[in-house]
This record gives C-alpha cells, structure tokens and sequence, in this order.
C-alpha cells in the first residue's frame, strides 16, 4: 500500500512540475516575442506596424466608406496599443506562473507587476541600441498599464470562476 502511494505521489510531483514548466516556458517565449520585435530596425518596425494598419483601415472602410482615418495618427495609435496588449498578456502569463509555483495574494501579484515593469525598462533600454529606435519612458508607463491590466483581469476572472463554481 505505501508503495502504491509513494509511486501515486511521484507520478502527481512530476504533473505539477511540467504544469510549472509549461507555465515558465510560456512567459520565455512571449518575452522573447517582444524582445524579437523590439530588435527590428526603426524602417522594419515601421513597415510591420503600417502593413497592419493599412489592413485595418480597408477592412473599415469596406463597412464604413465615409470613415476618415490619418493613416499617421492611426499607426501610432496601433503601435501604443500593441505595447499594451503584449505586456497585458505577459502580465497574465506571469502571474500565471508565479501562482503555479505557490506564490499567492498581493505578494504574487507584486512580484508580477514588478517582473513586468523591469521587463519593460529593460526592453526600452535594448531598444537604445537598434538603429532608427528609442527608448521611451512613455511607451514604460504603457507597457506596466497593460501588466497593471493582465493581472487585474486574471484575478477579475479568477474570482468569476470561483463564484460559479460555488453555486
């Protein structure tokens, strides 16, 4: 019987530690995402973040015609956008792990804040050595919102999930 339970205990140890790894994995993989698109020279950066917006804009104006768009004011709004969204994500990859591990209440959520905005200071710092790029303190403050917003998002869902399952 104890050996039965000591092989059920070993089987259970290593689930939990490719839960953890898979979690680790996924937060190396989006960083390097960023760090990937953060390396692209100022004109490829450029050209990406046009190439979208110009899809966008024809697919609006296929619904709406008469909308007006500044294709500049446009691209630059996608772009500040795709900082948040990526680090909003990150944010909930993050916490995501640090939780998987055992980490809990704001200790976790600090440490997943924190892990974020360093990332994004490290991230506008690598930027200061691509050609045609900058680091920006603005695009720091964007990027730790959509952290801010991640992790607000996973624990709004988190005590959803908790609610329903009560009932």
């Amino acid at each position: 019987m104890r050996f039965k339970l000591f092989a059920w205990a070993m089987k259970f140890y290593v689930v939990i530690q490719m839960y953890k790894f898979f979690f680790y994995t996924a937060v190396i993989l989006w960083m390097a995402l960023i760090f990937n698109l953060s390396s692209q020279v100022a004109m490829q950066s450029n050209e990406l973040s046009t190439g979208i917006t110009e899809v966008i804009v024809k697919t609006v104006q296929k619904i709406a015609p008469k909308a007006d768009f500044d294709l500049k004011s446009f691209n630059h709004m996608l772009r500040k956008n795709a900082h948040f969204f990526a680090y909003l994500v990150l944010g909930i990859l993050v916490l995501t792990a640090l939780r998987r591990s055992g980490a809990t209440g704001c200790r976790s959520v600090a440490l997943a804040l924190g892990i974020c905005v360093l990332y994004a200071i490290s991230d506008e710092v690598h930027q200061l050595f691509v050609p045609g790029r900058g680091g920006q303190v603005k695009d720091v403050i964007i990027d730790s919102a959509g952290a801010g917003v991640g992790i607000g998002v996973y624990k709004v869902v988190g005590r959803l999930i908790k609610v329903m399952a009560g009932r």
